[in-house]
């Protein structure tokens, strides 16, 4: 490695694909160095996935007690304490987060608590003013929630906020349709909030097969959660210790928080990377090639603040690739299209492969489609049914897309990706033996396509 620069890696970003890149540089004989001037472990794990999914469980135990009953157990009076929770998530997100500072100073990795920003390709300069070299610059500072400029916006709070409230909201208005939008919708939901959700578009989750959105914004209002499609907020006005919010109808809701679930934005303000000689997408995103490269060669980026693939097991694909590439010696692309995906609402949601749509725009397919009541509803009397669907091309019987919404769909898909990315067939499906009894017995069982 070079002398002539202070580090040979310098990260820019504490979040799953920095942490992964700079392990991996660390660990091939780099010198390498990076900054995060939050805290460690990024969005997945301080303010995304982790904390995320442990409010999910909590939401879902509502469900256990009620189900419980149709199962012969007696349960009694029981009650949510939002600070004890809150309290228990914050202690596992610091332990997290101390796991990630191991893995890194093991790894050789030097870490500077504060924000770093790009002077140029090859120097950057640190809170304080100092000043450093590297040979090589990471940009992995990910993304931010958006909140449009609307009247009153600043009453409104974010996905990072919820995290951290004092109380629970017992009216809440969630605007937004996409998966953070819909997954906070069903946890406050479980956890005894009254939740409406205002999304301005026709439905819910935008992007995903269409039959799975449906079957999800259904399951989702017979919980009882309010969602209206074709809705937007125009002002928000501070009303009594409530938000009195006025819809582009000219409808007022009264409620205890509104939660802007509107979108997210690269977090690339004021990094330098114009200064650099890099010119930022209309967005904020930074430009990449299939190894990450940007325009200006020295410089790289991964994760969210690319907007290739918003998800943190991309992100850390995307950091072990770049390291790996430049500093292991192996020339690693990554590829983005075939990428599963899962949504935690109630019930929970999973994809991977073209939607319907997609997939008849592009050539003749074969759709087969189970829809059912699970067994785990039935003594528990309930009416939630379970969609599992497959795609077929017609020409070759190649499965190509599989969608899922149930309990353990997000389990279901990532097995089922394995397949569908090998190119399995219809027939491979078809001569796997059922896991009897389960759900996922669907996905090898459905013999005759309905479309």
């Amino acid at each position: 490695m070079s002398e002539a620069f202070d580090y040979d890696l310098f990260v820019i970003g504490g979040g799953s694909g920095g942490v992964r890149a700079a392990r991996v540089a660390a660990e091939a004989g780099a010198r390498v160095a990076l900054a995060e001037e939050y805290r460690m472990g990024g969005t997945c794990v301080i303010r995304g996935c982790v904390p995320k999914k442990l409010m999910m469980y909590a939401s879902q135990f509502r469900d256990h007690f009620e189900n419980a009953a149709g199962y012969g157990w007696t349960v009694g009076e029981t009650s949510f304490d939002w600070s004890r929770f809150i309290a228990a998530k914050d202690a596992e997100i610091a332990r997290l987060e101390g796991i990630y500072r191991g893995v890194l100073t093991r790894a050789g990795v030097e870490m500077f608590p504060c924000r770093a920003e790009i002077r140029d390709p090859h120097s950057l300069e640190l809170a304080g003013g100092y000043r450093i070299s590297a040979k090589h610059i990471l940009v992995a500072t990910g993304g931010r929630p958006w909140k449009p400029p609307l009247p009153g916006i600043e009453h409104a709070i974010t996905s990072d906020d919820i995290f951290h409230l004092e109380e629970q909201p017992r009216r809440l208005l969630i605007v937004g349709g996409g998966y953070v939008a819909c997954e906070f919708a069903g946890i406050m939901n479980g956890l005894g909030s009254q939740v409406r959700q205002f999304y301005r578009g026709d439905q819910i989750l935008r992007g995903f097969d269409d039959e799975l959105r449906d079957h999800v914004a259904e399951a989702m209002r017979d919980r009882g959660i309010a969602i209206d499609v074709g809705r937007d907020i125009a002002a928000i006005e501070k009303h009594d210790g409530a938000l009195r919010v006025v819809a582009d109808n000219g409808e007022v809701t009264v409620v205890d928080a509104v939660l802007m679930a509107t979108g997210r934005q690269p977090h690339t303000d004021g990094l330098g990377l114009e200064r650099a000689g890099i010119e930022l997408a209309p967005s904020g995103a930074v430009p990449v090639d299939r190894w990450s490269q940007t325009p200006v060669p020295s410089i790289y980026a991964v994760g969210d603040v690319t907007e290739r693939v918003e998800l943190t097991p991309a992100a850390i694909r995307e950091g072990q690739a770049f390291a790996r590439t430049v500093f292991g010696g192996i020339a690693t692309p990554v590829d983005h299209t075939l990428v599963p995906s899962a949504v935690f609402t109630q019930p929970e949601a999973a994809s991977v492969g073209p939607t319907e749509a997609a997939a008849r725009a592009a050539g003749e397919v074969r759709v087969y489609r189970a829809r059912f009541r699970p067994m785990l509803h039935i003594l528990a009397g309930r009416s939630e049914t379970m969609l599992i669907k497959l795609i077929v091309r017609a020409s070759d019987h190649t499965v190509i897309a599989c969608h899922i919404v149930g309990h353990g769909a997000a389990e279901i898909i990532q097995m089922a990706a394995i397949a569908v990315g090998m190119g399995a067939t219809k027939e491979d499906f078809d001569r796997t033996l059922a896991v009897h009894p389960t759900a996922a017995e669907e996905l090898v069982t459905m013999r005759e396509p309905v479309s």
